[in-house]
């Protein structure tokens, strides 16, 4: 009997150790994990650098109030602004955590510059930005919405691809456009590049702030660093999580001068956010994943892969709807419920998971081999087969 609360519909399996892209179970059978912690995982299991870096850091220091200077956190965030848009960063724990604080940093801006009625926050329905109270209601969605009421007032919502809509939900109270590039929880849907140049633009028209929600496409997992690279806009805010802390607890929101202006002492807080620990960890992440040769290794097997996930679909074009995806963000969308299917590819050790409009989505570190690939493509097409 578990004492666990039962908010999970868990599988029945466990697994006692992990290497690279595979995961051990309990009773010693050996799967293809393409779900890596949703995205998490970004260099698979016990990478040799995290192991290191971890065992180094724990003799020194764990945990250290943000009351006082944390060096390693200093590091981190002279990288990421060296490297990216962003001028300022502020570190979180999660996913959740970082959207959140995106949302009240896109508040507490024009809070800040007298404009204290400017707080509405634009999203796409049916969207996915986190399970704290306000983030199920920027989602969108009746479903997780649920039973969680009183409503949350503050959002607006259009549907995906719907512009003329965006265009009419903008007001003199409309604070920021909260999107994210690369739509996970959702489907595995691109926001094309035209689009988010067109976003950006309407945001720049109406004095609106934009934030791209990367916190399962970003830190590398489309091929470039950040999706939205890709499509050469540049947002006010960016909260990241899952892949930069490579399967430690790492989230942080990433955001211009002008926005971090409005940020002042007291004005947010994290007990655990840029702990040692964690800082130190996404230190070793971030100089794996941002080397040009590592992103444009991504790049190059990911199109293979996703060509060969065409090829498949073509020769099932009964089973398999689309193929959807950039970079080790994959999704394919089927005719007939994706349950079953996950369950056989998980018959024949290939781990995947589900995502709305009946995707399968599939993750994979982001420093995959490809014979690893191969065998995945072999056990999905073995499915189809019999599917």
């Amino acid at each position: 009997m578990s004492f666990l609360v039962k908010n999970y519909n868990r599988k029945k399996i466990a697994f006692s150790k992990g290497k690279g892209s595979y995961l051990i179970s309990t009773k010693g059978e050996k799967y293809l994990d393409f779900v890596q912690g949703i995205a998490v995982n970004s260099l698979g299991h016990a990478h040799p650098k995290l192991i290191k870096t971890l065992s180094n850091q724990s003799k020194k220091v764990w945990h250290v109030s943000n009351a006082f200077i944390i060096p390693e956190g200093e590091r981190l965030a002279k990288k990421i602004v060296r490297n990216t848009f962003a001028d300022f960063v502020m570190f979180q724990n999660s996913g959740a955590e970082a959207t959140e604080a995106a949302i009240k940093a896109a508040r507490r801006y024009f809070y800040s510059i007298g404009k204290q009625n400017k707080n509405r926050v634009i999203c796409i329905k049916n969207s996915f930005h986190g399970r704290t109270i306000a983030a199920i209601y920027a989602s969108g969605s009746k479903k997780m919405t649920e039973g969680f009421g009183p409503k949350v007032n503050g959002f607006d919502h259009f549907k995906f691809g719907d512009h003329k809509s965006l265009k009419r939900l903008i007001n003199k109270d409309t604070a920021a456009v909260m999107v994210e590039t690369i739509m996970g929880e959702g489907g595995i849907k691109i926001i094309p590049d035209w689009c988010l140049k067109g976003i950006r633009k309407l945001c720049n028209k109406k004095n609106v702030l934009l934030i791209l929600d990367e916190v399962q496409c970003g830190i590398g997992r489309s091929g470039d660093f950040f999706a939205f690279e890709k499509s050469k806009v540049k947002p006010d805010i960016v909260p990241i999580a899952k892949g930069i802390g490579g399967g430690f607890p790492i989230g942080a929101v990433l955001m211009n001068k002008k926005v971090a202006s409005g940020m002042v002492a007291g004005t947010h807080g994290s007990t655990f956010g840029g702990n040692p620990l964690a800082m130190q960890i996404g230190n070793a992440v971030f100089d794996i994943i941002s080397k040009k040769s590592f992103l444009n290794n991504i790049k190059k097997n990911s199109k293979y892969f996703l060509n060969q996930l065409k090829k498949i679909k073509q020769a099932y074009p009964n089973i398999i709807k689309e193929v959807r995806g950039r970079g080790f963000l994959i999704g394919l969308q089927l005719y007939k419920d994706q349950s079953d299917f996950i369950k056989k590819l998980m018959d024949n050790r290939l781990l995947t998971i589900r995502a709305a409009e009946n995707v399968v989505r599939i993750l994979p570190p982001l420093n995959v081999k490809k014979s690893e690939l191969d065998l995945a493509l072999r056990i999905i097409k073995k499915v189809c087969s019999n599917y």
